[in-house]
């Protein structure tokens, strides 16, 4: 008797990490840069990754209904309760890396906006999934976990204020 697979044995989980590549711009990612007045020079938010911890940017996909420097602006409130104005012309881009559920990584290109800081809410989307952290600008150069974001700031940090 030869093997006739049915539609419900058939797993497709792997194409379920793919679906948003369909839906949104391929490769691409929307970064907010939320900046405050430091003491001794301007402070920036990194925020930890759900998965490793890992120290980045809040970002995500560009939104279909809305220009990207909103989804900037999303993107800080979901991940880190920031509330802000965002330039609407992007401050500049760098490449990365997105890891997908199924293990793959995927190398998009981040657009990053810069987010003026006003105020930051105690209760937001993916509280409790990351830890948001303000530091000096030196100090996120030092400890962002992505090199081109590193190198980004190197290259930006005369322009955030």
């Amino acid at each position: 008797m030869a093997f006739a697979p049915t539609i419900s044995a058939f797993d497709a989980s792997w194409l379920r990490g793919f679906a948003g590549l369909f839906v949104k711009p391929a490769r691409l990612q929307i970064a907010a840069l939320c900046c405050r007045k430091g003491e001794q020079e301007p402070e920036i938010l990194l925020v930890s990754t759900r998965d490793t911890g890992r120290l980045i940017l809040p970002k995500g996909w560009p939104e279909a209904d809305m220009p990207a420097f909103e989804t900037a602006l999303l993107e800080a409130y979901e991940e880190a309760g920031v509330i802000g104005k965002a330039d609407h012309q992007p401050l500049g881009s760098f490449r990365s890396y997105k890891g997908l559920a199924s293990g793959l990584k995927l190398r998009t290109r981040v657009l990053v906006f810069k987010v003026e800081f006003e105020s930051q809410v105690d209760n937001f989307p993916e509280l409790g999934q990351r830890k948001r952290i303000w530091m000096t600008v030196s100090e996120a150069i030092e400890k962002a976990d992505e090199p081109a974001l590193r190198r980004f700031l190197k290259r930006h940090r005369n322009q955030l204020f």
